[in-house]
Parts: C-alpha cells; sequence; structure tokens
C-alpha cells in the first residue's frame, strides 16, 4: 500500500492508502481513520463507510462528522471507493453507471466484468488488507449512504455471520424497482432478473432473515423517496418476515449529507452498542 495523505484529527489520524486490487485489476483507493487508541496498539472494531453514486472514498471522510463519535468510542472507519477508476477502465456517461457507480456487485457483463469485482473487493480482499496492516479485531460492522446503503445492508444479509451490524441513510433498499438499479444490474449482470435478486435487499431479505441489527434513516424531503430508494419495500418485505428494523423516517430532511451529518452520531452509537463497547 503506498500512504497519499495523513491529518490529525480527534487526537487519531485520517489516512488515505492506494493500493493494487487484484478483483478489480486496477488500483484502488481508500481512507481509514485510526483513533488514538489505535494508534497505542489497542486492537478495535472496524466499521466499513460504503458511499454512493459519484462519490470518492473521500466523501464520506470530509462531510459525515463520523470521526468524532469514532474517536469517542474507538472505532477504526473504513471508507472505500465506490468502484475502480483509471483510464483503461470502463465507464459511461450518465452518473449511476461506471466510475463513481460500482453498486457493490460482481459485475459478470462486458465491458464491466474484468474491473468491476466491488464485492469481493469490500468483501473479502479490503478486509484482508485492513486485518493485516491495521490494530484491528474481528468485529466487522457496516454504514452506507445511498447507493452504499444499498450496498451496507446487502452485503450484511448475504454475510450475517460476517458482520455485528448494518446501518443506512436512504439506502436504494429495493434496487430492482428503481431506474437507477435498473439501469447498472442491466449493464454489470444481464437483463435476467433472476440474477440481480442476489444483491437485491428486498429480495434477500426474504430468503435470509437477518442475524443481526439493522438501522435505516431516510429523510421525508428527500427527491429520490420513495421513488428510486423505495425503503418502504424493504421494511414491508422485512415485517412480512417477522424482522423488526429500527426505521425513522425524519421530517423535511433530503438526501444530502447535511442529513447524514445531522444522525451519523446516532448510527455510531448504534454500531457501539452492537460491538458492546
Amino acid at each position: 500500500m503506498t500512504l497519499l495523505a495523513t491529518h490529525k484529527l480527534f487526537n487519531g489520524e485520517q489516512r488515505r492508502y492506494q493500493h493494487y486490487s487484484r478483483y478489480n485489476q486496477c488500483n484502488m483507493t481508500f481512507s481509514v481513520y485510526l483513533p488514538s487508541r489505535a494508534l497505542q496498539g489497542y486492537r478495535l472494531p472496524v466499521l466499513y463507510c460504503l458511499s454512493g453514486l459519484t462519490c470518492t472514498d473521500e466523501n464520506f471522510s470530509a462531510k459525515s462528522g463520523a470521526q468524532r463519535f469514532a474517536a469517542e468510542w474507538g472505532i477504526v472507519l473504513v471508507m472505500p471507493d465506490t468502484s475502480p477508476r483509471g483510464t483503461d477502465v470502463a465507464d459511461a456517461n450518465i452518473y449511476s453507471l461506471g466510475q463513481g457507480a460500482g453498486f457493490y456487485v460482481n459485475a459478470t457483463q462486458q465491458p464491466w466484468a474484468q474491473h468491476y469485482q466491488m464485492y469481493d473487493y469490500v468483501v473479502t480482499e479490503l478486509p484482508e488488507l485492513i486485518e493485516k496492516y491495521f490494530p484491528v479485531n474481528e468485529q466487522r460492522s457496516l454504514c452506507g449512504h445511498s447507493m452504499g446503503g444499498h450496498g451496507a445492508l446487502m452485503i450484511a444479509l448475504k454475510n450475517p455471520h460476517r458482520y455485528i451490524a448494518a446501518s443506512a441513510f436512504a439506502p436504494i433498499a429495493h434496487p430492482s424497482a428503481g431506474v437507477w438499479g435498473q439501469e447498472a444490474f442491466t449493464a454489470y449482470l444481464g437483463s435476467n432478473q433472476a440474477d440481480w435478486a442476489a444483491y437485491d435487499s428486498t429480495k434477500l431479505i426474504t430468503q435470509h432473515p437477518p442475524l443481526l441489527p439493522i438501522l435505516i434513516d431516510q429523510g421525508s424531503a428527500d427527491e429520490y423517496y420513495p421513488a428510486q430508494l423505495h425503503p418502504q419495500d424493504f421494511i414491508q418485505a422485512a415485517k412480512i418476515k417477522g424482522v423488526n428494523i429500527r426505521y425513522h423516517l425524519r421530517e423535511n430532511y433530503d438526501h444530502s449529507y447535511y442529513f447524514v451529518h445531522t444522525f451519523i452520531e446516532s448510527h455510531i452509537n448504534f454500531h457501539a452498542e452492537a460491538f458492546g463497547l
């Protein structure tokens, strides 16, 4: 790994790294926040923070305000990029597909399949790096915003024994039912909707009722709610399976990081509780 930048923050360090990904077959960038206790050598739990469409690894680190509360609880934050990048990496002329829009899936279709293996990258490769090079313990959790909220819910549902909890801000909770998800899934996975179900949280929760706590915050003034996000479909599917999701519809909040910043403390507290801190 190559260290690109480091900044002191709440007595810890915000760092940014680049490394070559064996799954995505290109250089990938991620950010990590190490609280002061991690710098002292204590092994801490890890919260993987997944960002949304058009974002890089720096959006969550710069705009969420999560580090203040991660420092208080002693939680390492890991913020991956949202897609592979580079001049030889396939891209599209719309913001909801291609670079900046990996949707946390393993693409099977061309020209995407060579580089867009974001599911394996987030679930397998990145944790291997974090657990090899940083003072962390075996506890992992997931948080995400928008497309990243989709990633957090979907990955947690598919891997309940790898993660302690999952939370999401305005997640794309039923991607098969919205234009963003339909376009991305068609491009990355093909036109057979049976293949989409493996990455659709509303479908997954009917097959794999969660064994871990889930928290969702959604703004009522979100311009993409409900047409693109469909959290109500996810909540209804959970109720049918007898699963209780902690769901808050926040009056007059939109889709922006102002919304994330407002409620990030409650999400960090939720993960701290799940970690037993």
